[in-house]
């Protein structure tokens, strides 16, 4: 295992708006910044219900780990960040169709008081590569 660590960018999930990295991979791990449901080619969020949020805010971790090496698929822990825990079942129906390997990732979902940007929803991973 390396002790180096390193930066991940990919130009297919939204640029960081802040003083932190899309992700970084430390020895055999990746982990990602949450991320919101922001367009890749736009940086403005994506209108619409909290399932086409959660899809557009895995499509951007998705594209992070595949710049890192890896995908959904090795994803080991998630952290989810809901507006409105109301909309948990079908935040949950989108999240389960992206993640299908067995075992599923380890995961915590909390109600938080508001999110960047207007967003309904946020989530980080951690990955192996």
């Amino acid at each position: 295992m390396s002790n180096a660590i390193s930066e991940v960018r990919s130009t297919e999930a939204p640029a960081p708006v802040g003083p932190y990295s899309q992700a970084v991979v430390a020895g055999d791990f990746v982990f990602c910044s949450g991320q919101i449901p922001l367009d890749p080619k736009t940086n403005q969020l994506v209108e619409g219900d909290i399932e086409a949020q959660a899809e557009r805010v895995l499509g951007n971790l998705a594209a992070v780990l595949a710049a890192a090496g890896t995908s959904l698929a090795r994803v080991v822990k998630t952290s989810v960040f809901l507006a409105d825990l109301g909309d948990f079942a079908k935040m949950n129906a989108v999240y389960d169709r992206h993640f299908t390997s067995f075992p599923k990732p380890a995961r915590s979902t909390v109600q938080v008081a508001k999110l960047p940007a207007g967003a309904k929803i946020e989530i980080d991973v951690v990955a192996l590569r």
